[in-house]
C-alpha cells in the first residue's frame, strides 16, 4: 500500500476513534481511582492495563478483589468476561484480507469493543485496513493506559466516582456502540433478551455468570430470527 494511502487510512482511524477516545478517559481515570481503592498501588494498577488491556474484565476483578486474592476467581471471571472476545475475533477475522499473517495475529491482543465496532462499522463503507485498525486500537490503547495512571495517582483526592457521574462514562459508551449497529426490532429483541438474562443472573447467582447469560441469551435470539428470516415464505 502506497505510504500516501496508507498516512490517508491512519488519519481516518484516528478520527473514527476520537469520539471514543474522549468518553474512554473517564472509564480509565475510574478504573485507576477504583483500582487504588481496592489496595492496589499506581504500578500494579498501570500493570494491570498494560498487559491485560479489558476494560470489563478489569472492573469485574477489582468488584472481586480481596485481600489475599483469589487467583482462580478472578481468573475464571476474567475468561467469562471475555468469551466475548472469540465471537469479536470470528467476526473480525474474515473482514483482514488485506492483512499480512503477521498483522493478523497482531491485531488480537490489542482487539476490544471498541476497536472492534469501529472495524465493522468502517467495513460497511470501505475495505477495513492495516492501517485504519493500528490507529484505532494503539491510540485506545495507549489513553487507556494514560488514563489509567491519572486515574491511579489522582483517586485518593478524586473521592467516590459515582458521586460526581464517572461511573456511568463505562455504560454510555456501550449504548453508543449498539445503537450503531441498530437495525430496528430484530436488533431491540436482541437487547432485550441479553438484558433480561443478565439481570435475573445478576440477581439470583453470585459471581459473574450475568455477562455468559446475557451473551448467549442475545446469541440464541440472534440465531432463531436469522433462521426464520432465512426459511422459505
Amino acid at each position: 500500500m502506497p505510504r500516501t494511502i496508507e498516512s490517508a487510512e491512519f488519519t481516518a482511524g484516528l478520527k473514527a476513534a476520537a469520539p471514543l477516545l474522549v468518553a474512554m478517559v473517564p472509564i480509565g481515570v475510574v478504573f485507576g481511582a477504583v483500582a487504588v481503592a481496592k489496595g492496589l498501588s499506581p504500578l500494579e494498577a498501570c500493570l494491570m492495563s498494560l498487559l491485560v488491556f479489558a476494560g470489563g474484565a478489569q472492573f469485574v476483578a477489582m468488584d472481586l478483589w480481596t485481600h489475599p486474592a483469589s487467583w482462580t476467581a478472578l481468573g475464571f471471571a476474567a475468561l467469562l468476561v471475555n468469551l466475548r472476545h472469540v465471537l469479536m475475533s470470528a467476526s473480525i477475522a474474515g473482514k483482514m484480507q488485506g492483512f499480512k499473517e503477521w498483522q493478523k495475529f497482531a491485531a488480537m491482543p490489542v482487539l476490544t469493543d471498541e476497536s472492534w465496532a469501529l472495524s465493522e462499522f468502517r467495513v460497511m463503507r470501505a475495505h477495513l485496513t492495516p492501517a485504519f485498525f493500528a490507529a484505532a486500537a494503539l491510540s485506545i490503547y495507549a489513553l487507556w493506559n494514560v488514563s489509567t495512571l491519572a486515574g491511579a495517582l489522582l483517586g485518593s483526592v478524586m473521592g467516590d466516582t459515582a458521586v460526581i457521574g464517572l461511573d456511568f462514562a463505562f455504560p454510555a459508551v456501550f449504548i453508543v456502540l449498539l445503537m450503531g449497529f441498530w437495525k430496528g426490532s430484530e436488533t431491540g429483541l436482541v437487547l432485550l433478551a441479553s438484558a433480561t438474562a443478565s439481570y435475573l443472573t445478576h440477581t439470583y447467582i453470585a459471581g459473574a455468570w450475568y455477562i455468559a447469560a446475557g451473551a448467549l441469551a442475545g446469541l440464541l435470539v440472534a440465531a432463531f430470527g436469522r433462521q426464520k428470516t432465512e426459511q422459505p415464505a
